[in-house]
């Protein structure tokens, strides 16, 4: 298929349109360069006679890497944003169980190979994946189906109820916007 021309096309507004940009490359692969750390794994769900089932975890997935230690479900209503949040040492292994969620994470890691980069994911139960985001990055997500998204996390900690290893930089806040540089 030949690249087209704008000038060629006759239709009113055609300079202010964007390319199109695929996500994936032919063969499925994503063609985002991934932050340094950062692993997605595509799940299939497979088919059976009663309904599907779809693995989350398993031990010897090497993107699991340390035991899962905790396991804990957050909701989030169709529209929110949930951000921005980053761990100063534990890893997330984030997998969406129902919803169509945008989950964002951003490399502002002083020094690191993938720093300024961002990575989108858009994840639900029709394209799961788990999505491993280690320690020291943003990260973020907003519900951009219509339903309730329910989202389990298996931290490689776990949680702290007197020191929380969380940091948070609320997403409407004015910082936020001069250090994270995504918006939805």
């Amino acid at each position: 298929m030949r690249a087209f021309d704008r000038s060629e096309l006759d239709v009113h507004g055609v300079e202010m349109m964007m390319a199109k940009e695929s996500a994936v490359s032919g063969d499925g692969g994503l063609r985002h360069e991934p932050i340094a750390g950062v692993t997605f794994r595509p799940i299939r769900p497979v088919a059976h006679d009663d309904g599907v089932v779809s693995e989350i975890a398993r031990v010897d997935w090497p993107e699991i890497g340390a035991p899962i230690v905790q396991t804990h479900l957050t909701t989030t209503a169709p529209g929110r944003i949930r951000g921005w949040g980053l761990h100063t040492a534990s890893t997330d292994r984030l997998f969406v169980v129902k919803g169509l969620v945008s989950i964002v994470v951003y490399d502002g890691r002083v020094g690191s190979r993938t720093g300024g980069c961002v990575n989108e994911f858009k994840v639900s139960e029709r394209n799961p994946g788990l999505l491993v985001v280690p320690p020291q990055l943003y990260h973020g997500w907003k519900v951009i189906g219509v339903e309730e998204a329910f989202i389990v996390n298996m931290p490689t900690s776990m949680y702290d109820y007197e020191q929380p290893d969380a940091l948070d930089l609320p997403y409407e806040s004015p910082e936020a916007e001069t250090v994270v540089p995504w918006r939805w």
